[in-house]
């Protein structure tokens, strides 16, 4: 069986300098970062002695861009890295297989890049929008764009510049863990003898996207009080921390009174089942994405990842985490209690039966969409499967509308 590449492609509007990339996501290892390797296709004779430059660069949005006004910006744009192309300053540059194989297909005009993310720079991630709302999302976005000048520092024309948006997200580690997360609060009462005990244990640390998150209840009434109810989230927490902003999000939740009201001296004992899905968060304000480039495979905000020795608080950019909440309603005069328990929400690391499983699904469901779109076709010689960046976007576009 023959397997061919996907390579995203996307030209400047006069259509004379033209980008390839082998994949839009670059994965954090933490110890290390992958390459923003890819090669720029020119016509020498647009050229005119100039040269092409390169940069990859990071926008970091932290307010609405409609709040905008008298000269007041809520977005930082930061050069991470920039080189000059073409014509090549470091000519002994090491290419990576993908590199070898474009340039080889794509002839003498083809020249090769690569950028590097500087260490503990963020992952991507978007904030999702209201329904109404067209102005540019929040969150932390990455872009390379080549333009053709005679200087770095000469104004950039829109005719000869070209930009595409990529991707930074984290892995979970290969071994997950043997930990089983857990929690347990008591709580008395005034006037009342006697307490509720709540504990809560998660089957893992580490869930992979999709997964369904067990979170086994036990609850102990030793008071005089009835627990009338039980309600359990799952919480998406999000820090920005360029404003030094806080908030939580509900992505999953459920209520029930399935073996309530717990009486005073009973014991329950019951595993409860959630699932939190970006697909079942549409249009929610504020619900942090794993930087959404397109419909099919965007998921919820991935967990914050540092290196050993550090902390989340040592992080830039929006940083993630996620808790199971349960909350026990203890009547009118007893009010509420609950317990937060706080697990990790990755993407499978490459290699694992878990993420190629979720590749075949993407695969069959991308395969779907391009049946017949134009910009989107394979080259039979070497097996390489060329998308056009700009009439894939705009497909999406009408789709949505």
């Amino acid at each position: 069986m023959v397997v061919s590449v996907k390579v995203f492609k996307k030209a400047t509007p006069n259509g004379k300098v033209t980008f390839y990339l082998g994949r839009r996501d670059f994965i954090d290892h933490l110890d290390y970062c992958d390459p923003v390797d890819g090669v720029i296709v020119v016509e020498p004779e647009y050229l005119k002695n100039r040269k092409v430059f390169g940069q990859l660069a990071t926008t970091y949005r932290y307010g609405r861009e409609e709040d905008e006004v008298m000269g007041v910006k809520f977005s930082k744009e930061l050069i991470l890295s920039r080189e000059q192309i073409v014509p090549m300053t470091n000519p002994n540059m090491e290419m990576t297989p993908m590199q070898e194989k474009l340039v080889r297909k794509l002839g003498s005009h083809a020249h090769p890049f690569t950028f590097h993310f500087p260490p503990n720079s963020p992952s991507s991630v978007t904030l999702q929008q209201e329904g109404d709302d067209m102005g540019k999302p929040l969150g932390v976005e990455y872009t390379i764009r080549a333009f053709v000048a005679d200087s770095e520092d000469d104004r950039q024309h829109k005719r000869s510049m070209v930009s595409l948006v990529i991707k930074k997200l984290q892995y979970a580690p290969l071994n997950r863990g043997q930990r089983l997360p857990s929690s347990l609060v008591s709580k008395g009462f005034t006037f009342s003898n006697g307490k509720i005990s709540l504990e809560v244990t998660l089957d893992r640390e580490i869930y992979y996207h999709g997964e369904k998150v067990a979170a086994t209840v036990q609850v102990s009434n030793n008071s005089k009080k009835s627990v009338k109810s039980i309600k359990c989230f799952i919480v998406q927490h999000t820090e920005i921390t360029m404003v030094n902003a806080q908030f939580s999000k509900h992505v999953a939740q459920l209520e029930t009174k399935e073996g309530c009201p717990i009486t005073p001296g009973a014991n329950l004992t019951k595993t409860f089942y959630l699932i939190p899905l970006a697909a079942n968060n549409k249009d929610r304000h504020g619900i942090a994405l794993d930087g959404h480039l397109k419909d099919e495979d965007v998921n919820l905000a991935s967990s914050t990842m540092v290196q050993e020795g550090k902390s989340t608080g040592d992080a830039c950019g929006i940083v993630i985490s996620y808790s199971v909440r349960i909350k026990l309603n203890c009547g009118t005069l007893g009010g509420e209690m609950q317990t937060d328990v706080p697990f990790k929400l990755l993407q499978p690391a490459p290699g694992t039966i878990e993420k190629k499983r979720s590749n075949a699904m993407k695969k069959m469901k991308s395969i779907e969409q391009h049946r017949n779109v134009k910009g989107y076709y394979q080259d039979d010689d070497d097996n390489i499967v060329f998308e056009d960046f700009a009439k894939m976007r705009m497909n999406n576009v009408n789709m949505d509308d």
